[in-house]
């Protein structure tokens, strides 16, 4: 069972692409890197829990349950740029831009209201 925990933490490092790429999510793919390496070996769940990626982009929400107010406004910030990319791409499809803001509203009130914002770094 290591190894398939050991594999899931491998795909999970899909998530080092997801900070660098606007259009893939970093956070699932963290979380899963977290989730195999925790499981498969501690010297590899020690290498990832030391690392800058988690430490920016995960630590807060694992110890916390929430985020500092940075890293929201970043988040935000690029799923607004992907979702208007995505509007502009929609050209004369209004269904799809309607659809695309329902959602991006949608991301907006979650982490607004869903998820704590804690005070400090």
């Amino acid at each position: 069972m290591k190894i398939v925990y050991l594999l899931i933490g491998f795909i999970g490092r899909l998530g080092v692409l997801g900070a660098l790429l606007p259009l893939l999510p970093a956070f699932p793919f963290l979380l899963l890197a977290a989730f195999g390496f925790a499981r498969s070996s501690k010297r590899l769940n020690d290498w990832f829990l030391s690392t800058n990626l988690y430490k920016d982009n995960l630590e807060s929400w694992v110890k916390e349950r929430g985020m500092h107010r940075k890293a929201k406004i970043r988040v935000m910030a690029i799923i607004t740029m992907t979702m208007a990319f995505g509007f502009i791409m929609m050209g004369s499809v209004p269904v799809g831009k309607v659809i695309l803001l329902c959602v991006w509203i949608g991301h907006v009130l979650y982490f607004k209201y869903g998820i704590k914002t804690l005070e400090s770094e």
